[in-house]
Parts: C-alpha cells; sequence; structure tokens
C-alpha cells in the first residue's frame, strides 16, 4: 500500500465526527454539578401542583430518574445504530441525528419556564438516544477513514472526545459560569450548540469510502476520497481489499443478536464481550462520575465541585496516556492492570470515608484514593472493552456484537444510576466495597477468560474460540488486522 501522510482533510473529518463522543460525554458529566438546584426546581415545580409538599422520597426518585433515564435512551440509541448506518451511510447519519440533540437540548434548557419536570426528563431521555447512537456512529466512522497504520491511535480520540466532554460539562457547571440558579437551564441546553457547529461542517466531511465500496459500488467516488484523505495517489490495494471484503461479507451470513448465543464458536467471545461492558461499568466509575461532587463533600472538601474539575483533568491525561501505551503493553495486561487498582483504591476509599472524622489527613487520602482510581480506569477499563469486541468478532457478525455490548453497556450504566443512590444512603462508606469485589470478580475473570489481540489477526483470534490449532508465530504476527480497531466508552 501506498505511504499514507497524516493530510489536513483527514484531521478535519476526524475532529468533526469526535463532536459526536464530545456529546456523549458533555451528556453524561453536566447533570453532576447542578445536582441541589435541580433538586430544589423539583421541590419547587411539584410543590406549585400538588397540594401537599413532595416527599423527599419522592424527590430522590425523581432525581435519579433525571440521571438514569439518558441511559434508558442511550440502549435504545445503541440498539439502533445498525438501522441508519447501512441505509444512509455514516456521514449522513451522524448530520441526521443531531436533529434529536437539538429537540432534547431544548427540551432541557426550556423546561424551568415552562415549570415542567416532565420536559427535563423528556429532554434526558432524547438526548440519551442521540448520545446512544453517537457511542456506534463515531468510532465506526473514524476506523473506516482512518489509514490502517493510524487506526489505533485515531480510534483513541473518540475516548478523548468523551473524557474533554465530560471536564466541561463539570468547568461549565461552576456556579460563578452556568451552573448557577438562574443559568442551570442554560447548561443542560448547551448541547444544541455543537450539535448545529457539527452540523454545519459535516456536509464537507466525505462520506466513509468503505461504506461507498460495500454498500454502494461506488469505487471510483471512493477512490477519490481516500486519495484526499490520506494523501497518495496509490490506493489501489486498499479498493481492492474493500472489494475482497464485500465478497467475504456476502458469503457470511447476516448474523443476528440471537444467533450469537447460539452458534458454539460465537458464545465465548460475546460472553467475553459482554462481560467486559460490565466490568467497565460496575466498576464504578459511573458512580463517581454522576456523584463525585457528593463524594467529595463527604470526604470534608469545601469546594467539591474543584476537585471533581480535579478528576476530569485526570480523565483526560491518562486517557492520552492510554493512547501511547496500548499497542506496547497489551490490552489484557493493560485491562487487568486496572481493574486492580482500581480495586485497592476503592477499599482505600472506604477506609478512609470512615476514619475521616477521626483523622485530618483521611480526606486528603480519599481524595488521592478517587484520582488515582480515575486514572487506572482510564488505562484499562475505559478505552479497552470497546475496541477488543470489534476485535473478537469477523465482519458477518461484528454489528449484531457491537449492539450487543453496547446494549450491556448503557443496561449496567442505567442500573448503576439508578440505584447507586440508594446504595449509597443504606450502606454509606460501604458502597465501594461493592464495587471493589465486582473489580477483583472481573479481573480473575479477565486473567482466565479473556484471549491477548494485540498483533493477532481475527482469523487467529476465531481459532483460539474454535479449539483449532494456532498457526505458528511467524505466521500469527504477519498481519496485524486486529490492531486498529476502534474504540469507546
Amino acid at each position: 500500500m501506498g505511504t499514507h501522510k497524516v493530510t489536513p482533510s483527514l484531521i478535519f473529518a476526524v475532529s468533526i465526527a469526535t463532536i459526536g463522543s464530545f456529546q456523549f460525554g458533555y451528556n453524561t458529566g453536566v447533570i453532576n454539578a447542578p445536582e441541589t438546584i435541580i433538586r430544589d426546581f423539583l421541590n419547587y415545580t411539584l410543590e406549585e401542583k400538588m397540594k401537599d409538599p413532595p416527599s423527599e422520597g419522592l424527590l430522590t426518585a425523581l432525581w435519579s430518574l433525571s440521571v438514569a433515564i439518558f441511559s434508558v435512551g442511550g440502549m435504545i440509541g445503541s440498539f439502533s445504530v445498525g438501522l441508519f448506518v447501512n441505509r444512509f451511510g455514516r456521514r449522513n447519519s451522524m448530520l441526521m441525528v443531531n436533529l434529536l440533540s437539538v429537540a432534547g437540548g431544548g427540551l432541557m434548557g426550556f423546561c424551568r419556564l415552562a415549570e415542567s419536570v416532565e420536559m427535563l426528563i423528556l429532554g434526558r431521555l432524547v438526548i440519551g438516544v442521540f448520545c446512544g447512537l453517537c457511542t456506534g456512529f463515531v468510532p465506526m466512522y473514524i476506523g473506516e477513514v482512518s489509514p490502517t497504520a493510524l487506526r489505533g491511535a485515531f480510534g483513541t480520540l473518540n475516548q478523548l472526545g468523551i473524557v474533554v466532554g465530560i471536564l466541561v460539562a463539570q468547568i461549565l457547571g461552576l456556579d460563578i459560569l452556568l451552573g448557577s440558579d438562574d443559568l442551570w437551564p442554560v447548561l443542560l441546553g448547551f448541547t444544541i450548540i455543537p450539535a448545529v457547529l457539527q452540523s454545519i461542517a459535516l456536509p464537507f466531511c466525505p462520506e466513509s469510502p468503505r461504506f461507498l465500496v460495500i454498500n454502494k459500488k461506488r469505487e471510483e467516488q471512493a477512490k477519490d476520497i481516500l486519495q484526499r484523505l490520506w494523501g497518495t495517489a496509490d490506493v489501489t490495494d486498499d479498493i481492492q481489499e474493500m472489494k475482497e471484503e464485500s465478497v467475504r461479507m456476502a458469503q457470511e451470513k447476516h448474523v443476528t443478536a440471537l444467533e450469537l448465543f447460539r452458534a458454539p464458536s460465537y458464545r465465548q467471545p460475546i460472553l467475553i464481550s459482554i462481560v467486559l461492558q460490565l466490568s467497565q461499568q460496575l466498576s464504578g466509575i459511573n458512580a463517581v462520575f454522576y456523584y463525585s461532587t457528593g463524594i467529595f463533600k463527604d470526604a470534608g472538601v469545601s469546594q467539591p465541585i474543584y476537585a471533581t474539575i480535579g478528576a476530569g483533568v485526570v480523565n483526560t491525561i491518562f486517557t492520552v496516556v492510554s493512547l501511547f501505551l496500548v499497542e506496547r503493553v497489551g490490552r489484557r495486561t493493560l485491562h487487568m492492570i486496572g481493574l486492580g487498582g482500581m480495586a485497592v483504591c476503592s477499599v482505600l476509599m472506604t477506609v478512609s470515608l470512615l476514619m475521616k472524622d477521626n483523622f485530618e489527613a483521611m480526606s486528603f487520602i480519599c481524595i488521592a484514593a478517587i484520582l488515582i482510581y480515575v486514572a487506572f480506569f482510564e488505562i484499562g477499563p475505559g478505552p479497552i472493552p470497546w475496541f477488543i469486541v470489534a476485535e473478537l468478532f469477523s465482519q458477518g457478525p461484528r454489528p449484531a456484537a457491537m449492539a450487543v455490548a453496547g446494549c450491556s453497556n448503557w443496561t449496567s450504566n442505567f442500573l448503576v444510576g439508578l440505584l447507586f443512590p440508594s446504595a449509597a444512603s443504606l450502606m454509606g462508606p460501604y458502597v465501594f466495597i461493592v464495587f471493589a469485589v465486582f473489580l477483583v470478580v472481573f479481573l480473575i475473570f479477565t486473567f482466565f477468560k479473556v484471549p491477548e489481540t494485540r498483533g493477532r489477526t481475527f482469523e487467529d483470534i476465531a481459532r483460539v474460540f474454535e479449539g483449532r490449532p494456532q498457526k505458528n508465530e511467524g505466521e500469527v504476527n504477519r498481519g496485524q488486522p486486529g490492531k486498529e480497531d476502534t474504540t469507546d466508552v
């Protein structure tokens, strides 16, 4: 294949696509800072409508619903990715669903003027559907426009977009910016701005060349796009590879989600995919992100929101670190290091929260434990579960596997968001011990069940699951299509 350069048009296309990941991060983090203000809004609005003031239980339930309904939308969205991408193309799908972002942002932005709790909750649901779709579209598009050698690095930019989104949401959520009594609807509605920017820029981005060759049979158009994106005249080999893939896909029957569980050769990889997604969500990371302001307050921090922003900065730095480590250290090893480190930090958090009243230093230990916990998350369980799924399946079953994995991720995300407040009020600091137990279980599972996919061909990974003999080492490392698949949170 010709040598591929990093061209301005490639950087432009990938950057504009990453706005979708930013949106996902922003809407995950945005609900955290104005928690008390939104609870007051719920209280005041319900008092106007009901004869008696609402009970504390009802307020907590509505608040939890406002947080968690986002994940219900995400489940619906992540399962609908296939309906869009093969019909309308990758780029046009990203363009179309921005309408959902504008609708969701509008509902949330005007809920206070309308004094409507329903608008707030519906807006969170709609924005959730949009973000669920983005978690499918963005990695797929980035993976398909990037040259093979750069696909891994560009794929990690998707995760970077997410953590930057979380960080921006935390900063804008400061009460001196948009997290005030008057401006919190603007904070929630802000998501419209990136949607409009992306909609203006997307028509200048090319459609995925893979989609054009495989789904639309438009070779010439794909060839022009590749030459422009990759800065090389010789793309014949790349086009040829796409045509061969098209032939292979025609032979490989379309696999439904149910068949993944029925066919013996898919059963183990789909189990691994689901457990890896669960290991990401049940690690407790979202509990820390959704409710970090409250956790820092419990730890005795006078300005908890600044500590939360600190966690966001750590998050961003270690995502960049992971970008450089993932091809050197290997997926399985990084995932195990991440899980082990998080388990230790969870125990530390519990101990320090229990002892903070007796010892001054314990609040600092708790904050340090949270920050190190976040760092370990971004090294392993953050980026890895997404692209390992893409590596465990060949072209035919991959869309169905990504949908099942995405749905299990959003479902567990939903359950954590819904159950954590009640669990925290029942168990107090001991709640992190529950996460520590999960982390140890996932660590053991990864050690015994998850194969190392770095530098292995798809065929070789399939051989592992079918119990066929391995090729010899020289052949194994010859092609490395598994290396550069896309990642996501």
